[in-house]
């Protein structure tokens, strides 16, 4: 039998509002999502794990992208492994119907939970708890599905998670033309692939790339009036990007500078050509560079 053990606890899930599909997995086992995570834009997401068949992964999504619904590709995957009873699996299909499949011989606790555009699978886990915690997380939590997705693994972990412990992370999240540039389906692709927390650290994760790749809040837009234009010239100073007096005016050299800083740090998408800076920014360079002497020139 060819395959291999990431015996971990993951949800597969559809957003109907922005059309995006999504898996997020935990395990004690390094770098699960590489195993366990796949989707595509228009088509849907599979998670395959146990003794992983990891073909269950593109066979699934070219069937999903053929209009199979997640019932008869799960039907129609496992039916043809002989190793089906050793499988885990859990497919969300373009509506957003859920199937998941867990075999006889996986090892205990095992199990999964289908809901309305999810479904949440486990094995080797503290017990039912555990996938139950993550569907009700993902029934009542609110926001954009990536962060759902996190909270399901959240509340996952806090109800006892792999019962062997933690060590990897991932989430995956599709939408048509969803990348940076939009050349992919590929919102958002994060992984932690060994660490004594990756749920955490795929959490901060997440929050940096919205950072670095969200367009920011109009209604955080902060005009530089004097004072603040001499608390950048002196972040900016710090920064490295900036050698002239701290004046208070925010003047050329001043907004080249910033310019500059926005660039090194890829926050093209919060650049404003103005006396503004992005909230979300002027967080970042206080947390970062804020210190003794205010990094003044």
């Amino acid at each position: 039998m060819v395959g291999c053990f990431p015996s971990t606890f993951s949800v597969v899930a559809f957003d109907p509002a922005t059309r995006e599909w999504g898996v997020a997995v935990q395990s004690r086992f390094l770098a699960a999502a590489a195993v366990v995570s796949w989707a595509r834009a228009e088509a849907g997401a599979v998670a395959t794990q146990a003794w992983a068949n990891m073909s269950y992964g593109p066979q699934g999504l070219e069937l999903l992208a053929a209009g199979l619904p997640a019932e008869e590709v799960v039907e129609r995957l496992v039916s043809a492994d002989e190793g089906r009873d050793h499988r885990q699996l859990g497919v969300v299909d373009r509506d957003g119907r859920a199937a998941a499949f867990t075999g006889a011989a996986c090892l205990e606790w095992a199990g999964h939970v289908v809901g309305e555009h999810y479904a949440c699978q486990g094995n080797i886990l503290a017990g039912q708890a555990v996938v139950t915690a993550m569907a009700e997380a993902l029934e009542t939590s609110r926001g954009p599905l990536p962060e759902r997705l996190v909270a399901a693994l959240e509340a996952g972990q806090a109800a006892g998670g792999d019962r062997r412990g933690q060590q990897s992370a991932g989430l995956l999240v599709v939408r048509e033309k969803g990348s940076y540039g939009g050349w992919t389906d590929r919102a958002i692709d994060l992984r932690v692939d060994d660490h004594p927390a990756p749920i955490v650290a795929l959490g901060d994760l997440l929050r940096l790339h919205r950072l670095y790749f969200g367009t920011g809040d109009p209604a955080r837009l902060t005009p530089v009036d004097g004072s603040l234009a001499a608390e950048l010239q002196a972040l900016l100073a710090r920064a490295g990007h900036y050698r002239g007096r701290v004046t208070g005016e925010y003047d050329a050299a001043t907004r080249e500078a910033l310019e500059r800083f926005f660039r090194s740090e890829n926050f093209e998408e919060r650049w404003k050509d103005g006396p503004v800076i992005d909230g979300e920014v002027l967080e970042f360079m206080r947390r970062r560079y804020a210190g003794p002497g205010g990094g003044q020139a």
